[in-house]
């Protein structure tokens, strides 16, 4: 059975043991490259402060380098928090990031900090942590995209980049929803369940000038290896990062998996992890039968696949897209 449906890719930008973080970043951007190559339709990189193990803290620098490398494949945040930046500033960064590779590029957007509280305060420069406002942002910044406020946004003339709202709750749902945009919702760090958050986007989506029917997109975290066995040895790097996310709010870089196994994590602990915040962790054969229900739930699935190994990452990637036509 194959996926009727577009894939695209998450990328955390892991900062793994053994390289140099400068390694890591230039891993994006081949990533990117390897994932055209099989079809992939985006490719997303995320906003994150203050954590040694994601190399992702200045997404449009990241997505500028990775269009550069890139010809077809759609390129975009996923997401910039925006209560972070100034919406006239991120207009104009999206703007002129679209003047250079028009019709590629995507906006996905978000309200949380990205970060622990100091990096947010630092950030947010003593605005609220709460991001209260959050869809009077949205308003501007499409305000600025379309020219339909008095201050303009640089450079003119230039379309609009595809606006996606972000969520990891019922709150980004239902904004998407009332605002007529595309909704992604973030499974792969949500207790939550998508079936419910996304019936309910879809139950209150109201059609805009942007959008005629709702369009769901769906964040997992997928491990694909020839062997059961293999990728549950592969996943021991991002369980461990996880367990110590929660723990302590920065996991530290991504240990390989001859690091962690000396640390016996149990099998109960991995399995306790993955039923609060579901990964997707097997053979082509498992993941076929694991996906099948969010296939068929999302219009389209984001996949992040934290492996320590580059290779092995780009493997995971290619076993996965066999199974999606």
């Amino acid at each position: 059975m194959l996926f009727y449906m577009d894939i695209s890719v998450l990328d955390l930008v892991p900062i793994v043991s053994g390289k140099s973080t400068a390694l890591c970043l230039q891993d994006a951007a081949a990533l990117a490259q390897h994932v055209e190559a099989l079809g992939y339709k985006r490719f997303w990189v995320a906003e994150h402060h203050d954590m040694d193990g994601i190399g992702s803290s200045a997404p449009e620098v990241l997505i500028a380098n990775i269009a550069a490398r890139t010809s077809r494949l759609r390129v975009g945040s996923g997401g910039i928090m925006l209560p972070n930046h100034s919406t006239y500033h991120m207009a104009e960064v999206f703007r002129t990031l679209e003047a250079l590779y028009p019709g590629r590029i995507d906006f996905g957007v978000g309200r949380a900090p990205g970060s622990g509280n100091k990096a947010t305060q630092a950030l947010r420069r003593g605005k609220s942590m709460y991001a209260e406002d959050f869809p009077e942002e949205m308003e501007d910044i499409i305000g600025y995209f379309n020219d339909e406020l008095s201050l303009k946004a640089v450079p003119q003339g230039i379309g609009m980049p595809e606006i996606y709202i972000l969520g990891s709750s019922d709150f980004g749902a239902q904004l998407a929803a009332k605002m007529g945009l595309p909704f992604a919702f973030a499974q792969h760090f949500s207790p939550l369940s998508a079936f419910k958050i996304v019936d309910l986007y879809r139950k209150l989506f109201r059609p805009s000038r942007w959008l005629d029917k709702p369009k769901a997109l769906v964040g997992c975290h997928v491990i694909v290896a020839d062997t059961d066995a293999q990728a549950s040895d592969l996943a021991l790097s991002s369980d461990l990062f996880q367990i110590l996310l929660r723990q302590t709010g920065n996991p530290g870089i991504l240990q390989s998996p001859d690091e962690v196994r000396p640390l016996n994590i149990s099998s109960d602990t991995r399995q306790a992890l993955r039923s609060q915040f579901p990964k997707f962790v097997g053979s082509p054969e498992t993941i076929q039968k694991s996906l099948a229900g969010l296939a068929e739930l999302a219009d389209e699935l984001v996949v992040s696949c934290m492996v320590h190994d580059i290779e092995a990452r780009k493997h995971s990637y290619t076993l996965l897209k066999a199974l999606f036509a």
